[in-house]
């Protein structure tokens, strides 16, 4: 009985330390992917439905939030004002709120036109989808928020109508 339970110990030993490297080869191979796309993102300049250009590139260092919408979805319609309320609420600190519009320009524009935000907003179209998987969106939904920490992790992933409370506590989190 004693060897059958050394047996045991040896064969349960050996399966948690398999799942472990599993486990940590995944994480990293995840992290690796994330801190990949995050580098594709920053490289990233989108025109602004105003005119100009909006150079992701100049976001490095900061904690920063890029939030992909639509004019056509209710959830990000809701959530724009939480946006630019968290928005108000970082401009002191090194964070900035950014917006990708997966839309046509001319309703963006006319969106904003009827409710203004006072963070930058890029106008990322359906190339935008391609980038939101890169970051970990599988189901190309929208609203989809990134939070990427001043380092360039990404810590955090909404799919989803976001608050400006969740928002707050996942920045407090992240300095």
């Amino acid at each position: 009985m004693n060897q059958l339970r050394r047996r045991l110990l040896v064969a349960a030993t050996s399966a948690c330390a398999a799942a472990a490297g599993v486990w940590w080869w995944a994480r990293s191979r995840s992290a690796e992917r994330d801190q990949s796309a995050v580098e594709a993102l920053l490289s990233q300049r989108f025109q602004r439905p105003q005119g100009g250009e909006l150079d992701l590139s100049g976001m490095r260092g900061r904690l920063l939030v890029v939030n992909f919408w639509a004019t056509w979805c209710p959830p990000c319609v809701r959530e724009m004002p939480q946006l630019d309320r968290f928005h108000q609420t970082i401009r002191d600190r090194p964070g900035q709120v950014i917006g990708l519009a997966i839309d046509a320009p001319m309703a963006v524009r006319e969106f904003l036109a009827r409710i203004p935000v006072g963070f930058p907003i890029g106008l990322a179209g359906l190339e935008g989808t391609e980038l939101m998987r890169q970051l970990g969106n599988d189901a190309g939904a929208l609203p989809f928020t990134v939070m990427i920490d001043p380092r360039g992790q990404i810590a955090w992933r909404k799919l989803g109508e976001t608050t400006m409370e969740e928002l707050l506590a996942r920045a407090e989190r992240t300095r």
